[in-house]
């Protein structure tokens, strides 16, 4: 549901006096739509918001929020806008590629603990964020088509729903208790069943609004543990998500996420990317309270070194190393989301099966032609 403010004597008809819209800019959004107001709240402050029309004593506002919840407009000092520019280079400039992953992740702790020490927890995830959603899109092409649309607006990425990372099982309570520094809340847990071979940890942060769905690897005897802060021993096999960081790294580092979901109207996106030459995978969940779909995925190259790692693990054949060197592997995606009925939550089943659809080795056989139909219904065939 939306954030209702309650005003006193305002509207007697029940019809609400002021409406807002959430913009992830709001200078960009003012300049899209040719607007010439004021704006309330200068660069750096938790809200900024601006007047975009008055009509019969009805007011229509666009909003910019930055690590606040709040409806105050608080003016900030010279050091914070400082502290800002500072924290959100820290993010830009991250290094992500390390021939340690250990390295990696202690790098993005130790940057975390930077940022937050300047801007607080709350904006340092805001920011976090909108470097990650940018380094996923310049990575997907979909993803870049959809935020050129939006950007045409004035929007931005603001009705991004959740935000998915994939990690490997070696780091993945690591990635958890990154997450949980910026006052992130665990939310529900996915035990997938014995044979599925995931789990995630839903995480909310209720400040900024993000969602976080985190996947990795599990093993049969492992659902019955809280695998968010358990840390997990390397597995004999790779599932799906094992595999895609095998490839390509974790998200946290290499890779950057796997997906971005964003609320849309189903049916007229799947149409509109379409005419862009973005084509749409059958949806894996298909309810009137729900509806989701992955646009085909953009296909990464995969350093030869991390196929040779797989291959010298034996978990990974002669055949599919060959194949992932010629033709690289799946990457990333661009998730249509619809949402009715005040649902936030997901359909398990319905994710199991895009999960497994997804396996970098069953599209290799979607690159070469054989068995796409299977690759898009979600078969169970794996290599």
């Amino acid at each position: 549901m939306p954030r209702v403010l309650l005003q006193g004597g305002s509207s007697l008809t029940a019809v609400p006096l002021n409406l807002a819209i959430r913009v992830e800019s709001l200078v960009d959004f003012m300049a899209r739509q040719n607007l010439s107001t004021d704006i309330y709240g200068a660069f750096g402050a938790g809200l900024r918001q601006a007047i975009v029309a008055v009509e019969a004593g009805y007011r229509f506002f666009a909003v910019e929020r930055l690590g606040y919840r709040g409806f105050l407009v608080h003016p900030p000092q010279s050091e914070r806008v400082e502290a800002v520019v500072k924290a959100r280079e820290l993010w830009r400039t991250r290094k992500r590629n390390f021939s340690d992953d250990a390295e990696g992740v202690a790098h993005a702790l130790d940057v975390q603990k930077q940022a937050i020490a300047l801007v607080g927890p709350d904006t340092a995830c805001d920011l976090f964020f909108a470097e990650e959603r940018s380094y996923w899109e310049s990575r997907n092409r979909a993803g870049r088509i959809q935020k050129r649309r939006q950007d045409s607006l004035g929007l931005g990425w603001s009705n991004h729903d959740h935000h998915t990372f994939r990690s490997s099982r070696r780091f993945f309570a690591d990635l958890i208790e990154f997450f949980l520094r910026f006052g992130f809340r665990k939310r529900e847990r996915y035990y997938a069943g014995a044979e599925a071979g995931w789990g995630a940890q839903i995480l909310e942060h209720f400040i900024t609004g993000i969602t976080i769905f985190a996947d990795v690897d599990l093993l049969p005897q492992e659902t019955d543990i809280d695998f968010s802060k358990q840390r997990l021993p390397d597995a004999p096999r790779l599932s799906t998500v094992g595999l895609w960081c095998g490839l390509h790294g974790d998200s946290l580092l290499q890779a950057g996420m796997h997906h971005l979901e964003a609320r849309f109207d189903f049916s007229l996106l799947r149409d509109q990317l379409a005419t862009e030459g973005v084509r749409t995978m059958k949806p894996f969940s298909d309810f009137e309270f729900l509806k989701q779909a992955f646009t085909e995925g953009e296909r990464w190259q995969v350093n030869p070194e991390r196929v040779k790692t797989l291959l010298v693990k034996k978990l990974i054949t002669e055949e599919q190393a060959d194949a992932f060197i010629k033709t690289g592997a799946i990457g990333s995606h661009l998730e249509n989301l619809q949402r009715k009925g005040g649902f936030k939550g997901f359909n398990q089943k319905s994710v199991s099966v895009i999960i497994e659809a997804t396996d970098p080795r069953i599209l290799h056989l979607v690159s070469t032609g054989e068995r796409e139909s299977d690759a898009k219904s979600g078969s169970s065939r794996l290599d």
